[in-house]
C-alpha cells in the first residue's frame, strides 16, 4: 500500500487588530488552530498571525475565523515604491490618538479628583462642575475600554477592560442617579465620611472622581505600553532599509540605472567606490576592499577580487567592481537575517502582566460578589438604597486604580532613571527576563573592544622615528582603516609626514610609494626576507594584524595593529560576574585573537570563528542547555542573536538595527552599562511586583468589608486613592538608584 503523499503547505501572514492583552492573542490562536490543516501562532507584540495552511487554502476563511472571535484581520498590503513608511505612519497616528485621549482625560480628571478629595474646595454646586468635567472622560476617554469589554462580553470572555468598564460605568451611573434623583444635586452638598454603609443614604454621594481617575490612570498605562510595543517591528524595517534602492546594470555595452526590485538573478551590475553592493553576487571583474561592518560588526574591510562572493548592503571601499547577481529579494543574506530576527521575536514568549493573568478569575468574581451583595442586602434590609450602596462599594473598591498604576509608574520612574544613566529599557516585558538570566554572551568587536584599529606595537631594526615616518607617509595616501591607524599613529609621534610619489594600492598586499627617493612598501611583503629579530617579533605578535615595512626591498621593521580592549571592559566583566552571570565571548574572529582578548578581560569561555548567520544558533544552543541567556552586541549581524536571547542589550554606539532588535540599549557604549541595566531592571521588576501584590492585597482585604456593608462607598474611593498614592510613592523610590559608573568615578575622585 502506497503512503499518502505529503500535503504541500504555504505560509500566510495576517495583520491582527483589536487585541488589548496577551489573552486576546491566545484566544485567536486557539480559534485558528481548530481549523483543519491549520497551524497558527499569534504574536501580541507584533500584532501578526503566522499561519501554516495547505496550498490553495482560502485566506478569507482565516480572516472570517478571526472576525468571528471578535477581532479584525487583513492580509498585509504589498509594499509599493515610495510607500514603505505608510504602515508605520498609520500606527503612529493610532498611538498619537491614544496619547491625545490620555492627555485630555488627565487635564479634565485632575480638578474632579481634587474637588472630591479636598472638602475645602467644595464650593456651592461644585458637584455639577465635576459632572461637566468627568463626563467626557468617562464616556469618550474610556470608550476604548467600553468597546473592548462589550466585544469580549459578546464572546463570553472577560479581561481587565471588563472590570474597568463596569467599575467606571457603575460609579458614573450611580453618580447620575444621586445627582438627578437623589439629594447629591442640592446646592451646598458636601461629601460625608461615614465609616460604613449602614443607615446612610447612598443617593447623597457621587463617585465621579473614581470613574474619571481610573480611566485616566489606565489610559496612561495603556499608552506607554502601546508605545513600546509599536517599536517591535523597527528592527526589521531598519534591516531592509540597509539595502540599496537602485542599481546600475549592464545591458550590452550600456549602464542603466533601475530600481532594485527589477534586478534578476544572473544580471551583471556595477558597483562604484563608496556605493552599496545591491545584492548577493560574485565578482566578475575588478578588485577592491569591501566594508562589511554594517552586517558583521567587524572593523577591517575584506579584500575581494574576481571570483569572490559579496553580500548585498555591504559597501565597496575603493575599486570599481562588476558583479553577477546570484540571489535577489527574499533570498539574499540581508533578507534572511531580517527573517531570522522576525522568527526570533515570534518565538520569544510574551510575558503577560500579572494583572491580565489574574483578571480572568478576578473580574467575574468581583461581579459575582457585587450581585450577591445587592441581592443579600435586599433580602436582609429590604432597602434598594442600602443594597445598591453596598454593591457600588464593592465595584468601586475593586476598580483597578492601583493595578493600573502598578506597572506604568514603576516603569516610568525606572526607565526615566535609566535614561539619565544611559540605559534605555523598551518595556515591562524586558524586566521579567533580567530576573532569570544566568549567562551573558558578549560580542567582541565594538562591545568588549573599541571597534577601531589602533597601532599597538612598533618594532624597528634601527630607527623607530624613521620607520614611522616612512610607513606613515605611504599609508597616509590610503583610505583603508588600517592605513588610517598607521598614519594617525605616525602623525601623533612624528608630526608632519614627508610627501609620497607614485603611490599605488595593491589589494590584499599593501601599499607602496616613493618617499624621499626610496621605494617604501607597507603590507604583507611576501617576497621580503625578515631578519631573525623581526621574525621572532612577528611570532610574538600572533593574533594581531602585522605589516612589514620594507625600504628598497629590505625589511626595516614591523607595525602591528589591533582592535583594542576598552578601558572599562575588564571592570564590567567583573561586575557582571558579581551579579551571578557567566560571561562568554562570541566573535567571528579567529581563535587566537579571541583568546587574547578574553584573557585581557578575564573571560573563561570563548566561542570564536562564528559566521554572522550562526550567532543566533549559538544563543539557541545555550538556551537548549537550560541557560537563560543575555546577549550584548552592536552589529547588524548581532540583531538576530539579540532578538533570540532572553535579554538583548545593544551598544548605543552600534548600528540602528542592533539597537532596534535589542530589549535594552546602552547609550554610552560602556559595557559597565550592562551591569546598570540588569541591576536597574531587576530593581524595577521587584517594585512592580511589590506594587501588584499590595494592589491585589488591598482588594482581597477590602472587598469583603464592602460586601458586608462595613465600607462607605466614599471611603472606598478614598481608600482606592490611598492605594494609588502608596503605589506611586513606592515607585518613586527608584529615583535613588545609583549607577556603577558613577560609583566608580566617585571612588576614583575620593582616592585622589
Amino acid at each position: 500500500m502506497m503512503a499518502a503523499a505529503p500535503v504541500a503547505e504555504t505560509n500566510i501572514e495576517l495583520d491582527i487588530t483589536g487585541m488589548s492583552c496577551a489573552s486576546c492573542a491566545a484566544r485567536i490562536e486557539k480559534k485558528l488552530n481548530k481549523l483543519d490543516g491549520v497551524s497558527a501562532t499569534v504574536n501580541y507584540a507584533t500584532e501578526k498571525a503566522a499561519v501554516n495552511v495547505p496550498s490553495g487554502y482560502d485566506p478569507l476563511a482565516l480572516i472570517t475565523t478571526v472576525e468571528d472571535a471578535g477581532y479584525g484581520a487583513t492580509l498585509p498590503a504589498p509594499p509599493k515604491a515610495g510607500e514603505e513608511e505608510a504602515p508605520a505612519t498609520e500606527k503612529d497616528l493610532e498611538l498619537e490618538t491614544l496619547r491625545q485621549r490620555f492627555i485630555i482625560s488627565a487635564i479634565l480628571a485632575v480638578p474632579v479628583i481634587l474637588l472630591a478629595m479636598i472638602p475645602a474646595l467644595q464650593f456651592t454646586n461644585w458637584q455639577w462642575l465635576s459632572l461637566t468635567l468627568a463626563s467626557p472622560v468617562i464616556v469618550w476617554g474610556a470608550w476604548p475600554f467600553h468597546k473592548v469589554a462589550w466585544k469580549n462580553l459578546r464572546h463570553g470572555a472577560t479581561t481587565m477592560d471588563t472590570l474597568i468598564s463596569i467599575g467606571t460605568s457603575a460609579a458614573f451611573l450611580w453618580s447620575l442617579y444621586a445627582l438627578f434623583f437623589g439629594t447629591a444635586g442640592e446646592p451646598g452638598m458636601t461629601h460625608t465620611f461615614e465609616l460604613t454603609a449602614h443607615g446612610m443614604d447612598g443617593s447623597a454621594n457621587i463617585y465621579l472622581e473614581v470613574a474619571a481617575g481610573v480611566t485616566t490612570f489606565v489610559l496612561g498605562g495603556r499608552y506607554f505600553e502601546k508605545k513600546s510595543k509599536r517599536e517591535a517591528g523597527a528592527a526589521l524595517r531598519a534591516l531592509m532599509e540597509l539595502g540599496a534602492k537602485e542599481v546600475t546594470v549592464l545591458r550590452g555595452d550600456q549602464e542603466i540605472l533601475i530600481p532594485i526590485e527589477d534586478l534578476r538573478v544572473g544580471d551583471q551590475f556595477i558597483v562604484r567606490p563608496g556605493e552599496k553592493i545591491a545584492t548577493d553576487g560574485v565578482i566578475t571583474a575588478g578588485q577592491s576592499a569591501v566594508d562589511q561592518s554594517m552586517l558583521t560588526g567587524e572593523s577591517v574591510p575584506v579584500e575581494v577580487g574576481e571570483g569572490d562572493s559579496v553580500t548585498g548592503a555591504t559597501i565597496n571601499a575603493n575599486g570599481r567592481l562588476t558583479v553577477r547577481a546570484t540571489r535577489v529579494g527574499p533570498d539574499t543574506q540581508l533578507a534572511q537575517m531580517a527573517k531570522m530576527v522576525e522568527d526570533a521575536q515570534s518565538g520569544k514568549a510574551d510575558v503577560q502582566r500579572l494583572a491580565d493573568k489574574i483578571s480572568g478569575i478576578f473580574v467575574p468574581i468581583v461581579i459575582t460578589i457585587a450581585v450577591i451583595t445587592l441581592i443579600g442586602w435586599m433580602i436582609a434590609e429590604g432597602s434598594w438604597s442600602m443594597a445598591f450602596t453596598a454593591a457600588v462599594a464593592v465595584l468601586i473598591i475593586a476598580c483597578p486604580c492601583a493595578l493600573g498604576l502598578a506597572t506604568p509608574t514603576a516603569l516610568l520612574v525606572g526607565t526615566g532613571r535609566g535614561a539619565q544613566m544611559g540605559v534605555l529599557i523598551k518595556g515591562p516585558e524586558v524586566l521579567e527576563s533580567t530576573r532569570k538570566v544566568d549567562t551573558i554572551v558578549l560580542d567582541k568587536t565594538g562591545t568588549v573592544t573599541t571597534g577601531t584599529m589602533t597601532v599597538t606595537d612598533v618594532v624597528a631594526l634601527k630607527d623607530r622615528q624613521e620607520l614611522l615616518s616612512l610607513a606613515g607617509a605611504v599609508e597616509n595616501a590610503s583610505e583603508h582603516p588600517i592605513a588610517r591607524a598607521v598614519a594617525q599613529a605616525a602623525n601623533a609621534e612624528i608630526g608632519a609626514l614627508p610627501e609620497v610619489n607614485d603611490f599605488s594600492n595593491e589589494e590584499g598586499r599593501g601599499v607602496r610609494g616613493m618617499v624621499e627617493g626610496s621605494e617604501v612598501v607597507v603590507g604583507k611583503n611576501e617576497g621580503v626576507t625578515l631578519p631573525a629579530e623581526l621574525a621572532e617579533a612577528k611570532t610574538k605578535l600572533a593574533g594581531k594584524t602585522v605589516m612589514t615595512v620594507a625600504v628598497n626591498g629590505n625589511a626595516i621593521g614591523l607595525i602591528a595593529v589591533a582592535d583594542t580592549v576598552k578601558d572599562t571592559s575588564a571592570e564590567a566583566i567583573s561586575q557582571l560576574k558579581g551579579l551571578g552571570l557567566t560571561p562568554i565571548l562570541l566573535t567571528g574572529d579567529n581563535q587566537s585573537v579571541a583568546d587574547q582578548i578574553a584573557g585581557q578581560v578575564a573571560i573563561d569561555q570563548v566561542i570564536a570563528e562564528v559566521l554572522p548567520a550562526d550567532k543566533a544558533q549559538v544563543i539557541t544552543d545555550l538556551q537548549q542547555q537550560g541557560k537563560a541567556v543575555a546577549m550584548v552586541g552592536d552589529g547588524v549581524n548581532d540583531a538576530a542573536a539579540l532578538a533570540q536571547a532572553d535579554l538583548g542589550l545593544a551598544m548605543g554606539t552600534g548600528t540602528d538595527v542592533a539597537i532596534q532588535a535589542a530589549d535594552i540599549t546602552l547609550v554610552r557604549g560602556d559595557l559597565r552599562g550592562a551591569t546598570d541595566a540588569i541591576r536597574l531592571s531587576r530593581r524595577t521588576l521587584g517594585t512592580i511586583k511589590g506594587n501588584l501584590f499590595w494592589a491585589f492585597a488591598y482588594n482581597v482585604a477590602a472587598i469583603p468589608l464592602a460586601a458586608f456593608g462595613m465600607l462607605n462607598p466614599m471611603l472606598a474611593g478614598a481608600a482606592m486613592a490611598f492605594s494609588s498614592v502608596f503605589v506611586v510613592s513606592n515607585s518613586l523610590r527608584l529615583r535613588g538608584f545609583t549607577s556603577v559608573i558613577r560609583e566608580t568615578a566617585s571612588k576614583e575622585g575620593a582616592s585622589k
